[in-house]
């Protein structure tokens, strides 16, 4: 009875977590917008082949990513559950190989359960897995590779061993096909320093072939399909996606080697505590169980990898949370024994945050903050009293696990829940305007549909509205983008205008029909002086929709 108890809460608290509060957050732009657009046009063009943005090639990622939010999308509808379900799809079965991996480690059901809760509520792993991206589809892809690892290290069998090995193999082809070649490298980055160290290297030498047949027979008739249709796929996938993303002076992100250190600190909330002891544990116990240093190497190496990369971003590690959250929850169940020191630090920790965050919020982003550019206006003030409320919830719990930290430390779990659930109520307008533009294109909806010619300024602003507009025919103003490269094909011509040329582009095609021009301004930007005069002009905030009415 209590075992049914105990995963129909869960149940629960995963639903409140990643199900009911994807469908009410406007969707981001340029990220989740563009994830959503790509995999429409998808559909509608029934090539899952090459991706297309606006109609235009689009290179800067492989398919698979796609193909799972393309399912999500023919399942659940176009709207912004689908969109983010192949994120939420895709974070849920790493965390089932968590529990997975855990089980064989430890053989303990109990701390299973909570690696696989605290990987779940880890700060890090919630933001980006509730949030439509490629990183929790890769992410997924390369713990399967290394919970395939550990059971080939395991088997006792050739048969079983040449079947881990396979599997491993095609767990790295799908992750080769969601984000690159950055899957076949990493999970290589943290295997190799253990099987040297466990005397494996000739075992990884015989079977690594199996992991490379495996593979290639799951990737190669995508790659070999897309380099018949567009031969230029994989000299700009490598070059500019790869070498010069990570390694060349111009890569994009660039960030200092430190970077993912507080990302790391951040990322472990509301279960920081736990964080030096678990790696502390995890050396500590190489010689006596191969099995901690195998997860620690697998959080090190990677880290190391993207450290010395030029090119940076938070969700680049989100791999290394699922073995984190094992170590934690070991760290967990050693600190009960030792009279939970950690477990106690843990809720000082989680009361802390949430006070500083909520003096953070009351005096700081408030209208009546001391920062000098308050993100919050006065008309919010019910969203600053929300979003206070949301981090004195964080608090409180923290507070509650100080009661009975040995029985309580597993109500950290909740310490997020409030965020998760009032995160799209209380972001300030400011932020809404500049960044989901959704709220905007839904206002102006009715005004626009009927427009011969849609521009926006910037990829992101033009992905939603061919999103919620469902065409892809939006033009791009004055500002390529991301999009640069599709611009550069020959049947690409029209889909660009410079702001220099518009004038002249405007009064030759407002003969065929209306055009409207969407736009994210910067700050004190004015455009209306340089611009023809609109019919209608519309504004809020950062955001001005203009009007031209077809003339005769």
């Amino acid at each position: 009875m209590n075992i049914t108890r105990n995963g129909l809460l869960l149940l629960v608290l995963f639903a409140l977590y990643y199900l009911i509060p994807l469908e009410f957050r406007f969707l981001w732009q340029p990220d989740e917008t563009r994830y959503a657009e790509i995999s429409r046009e998808m559909l509608v063009n029934g090539n899952w082949v090459v991706p297309h943005f606006f109609d235009l090639r689009y290179f800067e990622k492989p398919a698979a990513g796609y193909w799972i939010n393309n399912l999500s999308q023919l399942i659940f509808g176009h709207n912004n559950f689908a969109v983010r379900f192949g994120s939420v799809f895709s974070i849920t079965l790493t965390a089932l190989l968590v529990y997975w991996l855990t089980l064989r480690l430890w053989c303990n059901r109990a701390m299973a359960i909570m690696a696989a809760v605290i990987f779940l509520t880890c700060l890090l792993v919630y933001g980006v897995g509730s949030y439509a991206v490629l990183d929790p589809m890769i992410t997924l892809w390369l713990v399967a590779a290394m919970c395939s690892y550990w059971w080939a290290s395991e088997a006792t069998t050739t048969r079983k061993k040449t079947l881990a090995w396979l599997v491993l193999g095609l767990a790295c082809g799908m992750g080769f096909m969601t984000k690159g070649f950055l899957a076949l490298a990493v999970p290589v980055i943290a295997i190799l320093p253990w099987a040297i160290h466990q005397k494996r290297f000739k075992e990884l030498l015989c079977f690594g072939p199996l992991a490379i047949v495996g593979a290639a027979v799951i990737s190669a008739p995508w790659a070999i399909a897309i380099a018949k249709s567009e031969a230029d796929f994989w000299h700009y996938f490598f070059w500019v996606e790869h070498i010069q993303r990570f390694a060349e002076s111009n890569a994009q992100h660039k960030a200092p080697f430190w970077y993912y250190l507080p990302i790391l600190v951040l990322g472990c909330l509301p279960w920081l505590a736990l964080l030096p002891g678990a790696l502390r544990a995890g050396w500590a116990e190489r010689q006596q169980n191969r099995g901690s240093l195998y997860l620690l190497s697998w959080v090190v190496m990677p880290l190391l990898f993207f450290s010395i990369a030029k090119g940076k971003l938070p969700t680049y590690i989100l791999p290394c949370f699922a073995p984190l959250a094992i170590l934690m929850a070991r760290q967990a169940m050693l600190s009960i024994s030792a009279g939970g020191r950690a477990l106690r630090i843990n809720g000082w920790i989680n009361l802390a945050f949430g006070l500083v965050c909520t003096v953070a919020v009351m005096g700081f982003l408030a209208p009546w903050g001391l920062a000098k550019h308050p993100l919050y206006g006065y008309p919010e003030t019910g969203k600053v009293l929300m979003a206070a409320g949301v981090f004195l919830l964080w608090g409180a719990f923290g507070w509650l696990t100080l009661q009975a930290p040995q029985t309580r430390w597993r109500w950290a779990a909740l310490c997020p829940l409030a965020l998760a659930l009032a995160l799209g109520q209380v972001i300030p307008q400011q932020v809404i305007d500049s960044k989901q533009p959704q709220q905007f294109i839904r206002g102006i909806k009715k005004d626009i549909a009927g427009s011969r010619y849609v521009l926006a300024n910037n990829p992101g602003l033009a992905s939603g509205l061919a999103w919620e507009l469902r065409r892809s025919d939006i033009l791009l103003y004055d500002q390529p983008g991301e999009v640069q490269y599709g611009l550069s094909y020959p049947d690409a011509r029209g889909k660009f205008v410079k702001g220099t040329d518009f004038p002249a582009w405007l009064a030759q095609h407002r003969r065929l029909g209306d055009v409207s021009l969407i736009m994210v301004l910067s700050r004190n930007e004015n455009p209306d002086q340089s611009l023809p005069k609109a019919d209608f002009s519309y504004r809020q905030g950062r955001v001005v929709m203009y009007q031209f009415n077809r003339t005769p």
